[in-house]
């Protein structure tokens, strides 16, 4: 059998190709993108696309479900509270292809807002949840969600972790099952359309098959007790698995990845066999309340963490509480001095540090989103005050005004982002007549996530050539009657448009257009460097957070390594000390 060194991300669009998928839709976040993009390697017997949100991937995903289709629907963790109103209801609903919703938690924050659990959303949808501990189980697991989707007429989630996902291990390779044809779809409102006439027996079913669905996670294959020393069991869920092993070799363990429903009888059976029970999970407590609201005495959140990534080291402090022993603290290593700030900062000549240097000049609120362009939070630019969450940074700008706040308020969002939830945000302002100033930085990709296509980009996921979708005529078409676009480069020109929509007393859109500089690539056309004669060390060229542009020794100079000339520097430096050549 071909074996392969895969991530969890590409073991899971592996495990949906042997398993016979032939639909797939999502929306680019960290830690799930690569799902998607690998799944497009297989676009000969998979049609895959980037939908414009998560609700809309969903939504798609389920239709090719209900068609027959096996279908599979990929987001990170906050995608799916985008996309929660049609999981609840395709749980009464059910799945006729298998439905596999692929969701990536983020322990850690590594990049997200929160670090939020999905498998609430599994108890609260009354649906599945599978936790793969490594990559080989990642691709198995697709396989027996798909059945047991298929088997109940159940959507069902595969929870994955940022270190699952981006964790490589081997993974054995076997053929793509045969693809059976789908009968065509016969309608039967009575089935599909949840009214509550047909509804509240929809629901009943939901009950039932939620105690079916606990027998069989408690026979499943992958649920598992491996007896050792029973003085200690362990229950330990996916990656929280994988820990255990290293820092618990001689201890029972109960082996779970069909976590919910939960399957109490083996819980029983485990529970029986040790003196003492151990629940090593990651962020929250969810198997540990439900063991002890049967009864089961158990420890869990009391030595492990309820925040952040679980890590075989804070697993070892835990085991060294347990057994009395002294926690050693990591000893801390001396600070060199004299090294240079690392902070996280825009690109050298990302086409968002224009808009955000010239929001510098305006004693203005900015209400920020989710993407690349959040850096300008930080120092020096320092233009953000609020993120909440995609889409917010068009909608906020509108509370902020309507709450009678005495500032100016402008919102800034990126395209992607406003395909995806920006839009709604915009009329709600043009409809309720606000008049707040808003920012669309169109770099021509989603350029956070690893430059993935978009509906402004022309280009589908699968390759093809597709309509451009105009950020201008979207924002006419909602009611938004003053539109400027500007050359994010062309500094003073930005000062003087920004200048002129802040001030106006209705709302406006304005399209920041530059192609993101890692995506476009381009040969540089002009060297930029520093004439220490004329310098000044005004430190103005600073402001803009350049990284092309270091200050050591009290000397600025340009890195001509790290430059891409976009000519902002030259642009700021009012004395002539920037020489072209």
């Amino acid at each position: 059998m071909k074996k392969e060194l895969l991530s969890g991300n590409e073991a899971i669009a592996r495990g949906a190709y042997e398993s016979g998928v032939t639909f797939a839709a999502g929306y680019p976040g960290t830690p799930s993108s690569e799902i998607l993009e690998s799944i497009s390697h297989f676009k000969d017997d998979i049609y895959c696309e980037w939908s414009t949100n998560e609700k809309v991937a969903f939504e798609v995903a389920v239709a090719a479900s209900l068609a027959g289709a096996r279908s599979i629907v990929t987001m990170k963790h906050v995608g799916l509270n985008v996309a929660a109103d049609p999981l609840m209801t395709f749980s009464y609903i059910g799945a006729v292809g298998g439905f596999v919703a692929c969701v990536a938690d983020d322990p850690g924050m590594h990049s997200s807002q929160n670090e939020q659990d999905t498998r609430h959303f599994a108890r609260f949808a009354k649906i599945p949840i599978f936790e793969p501990a490594n990559s080989q189980e990642a691709k198995e697991l697709m396989h027996h969600a798909l059945e047991i989707s298929e088997k109940f007429k159940v959507p069902v989630i595969l929870r994955s972790t940022t270190r699952v996902s981006h964790s490589r291990g081997v993974v054995e390779l076997e053929p793509r099952i045969p693809v059976k044809d789908k009968p065509a779809f016969e309608s039967d409102p009575k089935k599909y359309t949840p009214l509550p006439a047909w509804g509240r027996p929809m629901r009943i079913r939901v009950e039932e098959r939620l105690a079916e669905l606990s027998q069989a996670a408690s026979k499943f294959s992958l649920n598992r007790i491996e007896w050792n020393d029973r003085k200690l069991g362990i229950v330990a869920p996916g990656i929280a698995y994988s820990y255990v092993k290293e820092v618990f070799p001689e201890a029972s363990i109960l082996k779970l990845t069909w976590s919910y429903p939960f399957p109490d009888d083996l819980i029983r059976e485990f529970a029986e066999g040790v003196e003492n029970l151990l629940i090593v999970e990651e962020l929250e407590n969810f198997l540990e309340d439900h063991i002890k609201s049967i009864g089961i005495a158990c420890e869990g959140k009391k030595y492990i963490p309820v925040c952040s990534e679980l890590t075989p080291k804070i697993l070892m402090d835990v085991r060294n509480k347990i057994e009395g022993k002294e926690v050693k603290s990591i000893e801390k290593i001396p600070q060199a001095e004299n090294l240079p700030a690392r902070p996280p900062i825009l690109c050298a000549g990302c086409p968002h540090r224009g808009v955000f240097y010239a929001l510098g000049k305006f004693d203005v609120v900015v209400t920020g989103d989710i993407g690349c362009y959040s850096l300008g939070v930080f120092p020096p630019l320092s233009r953000i005050d609020t993120i909440l969450c995609m889409g917010g940074g068009v909608s906020m700008a509108h509370g902020f005004q309507k709450a009678g706040e005495q500032k100016k308020i402008v919102g800034i969002v990126g395209d992607s982002t406003f395909f995806h939830s920006g839009i709604t945000g915009l009329i709600n302002i043009a409809y309720n007549k606000g008049s707040s100033t808003i920012i669309v930085v169109d770099n021509r990709t989603t350029a956070m996530t690893g430059h993935q296509e978009h509906p402004g980009s022309g280009r589908t996921l699968m390759g093809e050539e597709s309509s451009v979708i105009s950020i201008e005529a979207i924002g006419k078409s909602c009611g938004v009657n003053r539109i400027r676009v500007v050359d994010p480069y062309d500094l003073e020109n930005v000062i003087k448009v920004l200048k002129e929509e802040i001030e106006a007393d209705e709302p406006s859109l304005i399209v920041s257009r530059g192609p993101c500089i890692l995506k476009e690539r381009k040969t540089k056309e002009k060297t930029y460097s520093v004439d220490s004669d004329k310098c000044t060390e005004c430190k103005m060229c600073l402001k803009l957070g350049c990284p092309a542009i270091e200050y050591t020794n009290n000397t600025i100079n340009i890195n001509e390594t790290l430059c891409t000339s976009c000519d902002m520097c030259y642009q700021v430096c009012k004395i002539g000390a920037i020489n072209i050549s």
